[in-house]
């Protein structure tokens, strides 16, 4: 196992992410850097039935060297519905959608005002759903460099458009969590 990983906060993070997580004896999740564009700290990308979509949480226009922690998240548009709606008709038909959609729901109801924190609790209920208890902790006034992410796990498991798109590797960790259910744990400790 490692120990000490630094990460960068991320919006419903990509598998990679979370297996760096879940193997680590503990975790710093650094929101001191510096906010960067088209990134995951506000994207995540999941598998629609015609392929790979990114779904991009709008952020009000931050000055350059903006900490993340600074970020407030827009409500431009109705990217809260846009980005339900889209859940819904990706993993609508998965083995596990209905079974956790109550969870994820209210994070598509209620406005959050700052990037980090819409983030950190997803984090928070994503851990709980998978049963991971890596001791993390936020670090807001002080830069930390995010520890490189191993390189993607290309390990097919159960996606419901693989048979029309074939495996899609490295994907929102809602993909892993509503195809696979409980034992996404097992994709993510297995080495």
């Amino acid at each position: 196992m490692s120990s000490g990983l630094i990460l960068s906060s991320a919006y419903l993070g990509p598998i990679s992410w979370w297996q760096a997580l879940a193997k680590a004896e503990s975790a710093v999740i650094c929101t001191a850097e510096h906010y960067v564009k088209q990134t995951t700290r506000n994207r995540c990308r999941i598998l629609m039935p015609d392929g790979p979509q990114d779904l991009v949480v709008p952020v009000c226009a931050a000055a350059g060297h903006t900490p993340l922690s600074d970020i407030r998240i827009s409500d431009h548009g109705q990217w809260r519905h846009h980005h339900w709606s889209a859940l819904r008709t990706a993993y609508g038909k998965s083995p596990f959608f209905e079974y956790y959609a109550d969870d994820f729901a209210p994070f598509y109801e209620r406005r959050y005002e700052f990037l980090a924190d819409y983030n950190e609790a997803l984090r928070q209920l994503v851990a709980q759903l998978l049963d991971i208890d890596t001791p993390t902790t936020i670090v807001a006034d002080n830069y930390l460099p995010p520890t490189p992410l191993p390189t993607p796990d290309q390990r097919p498991y159960y996606q419901v458009f693989a048979q029309r798109l074939g495996f899609q590797a490295d994907l929102s960790i809602v993909d892993l969590l509503f195809n696979l259910g409980p034992e996404g744990i097992l994709y993510l400790t297995k080495t």
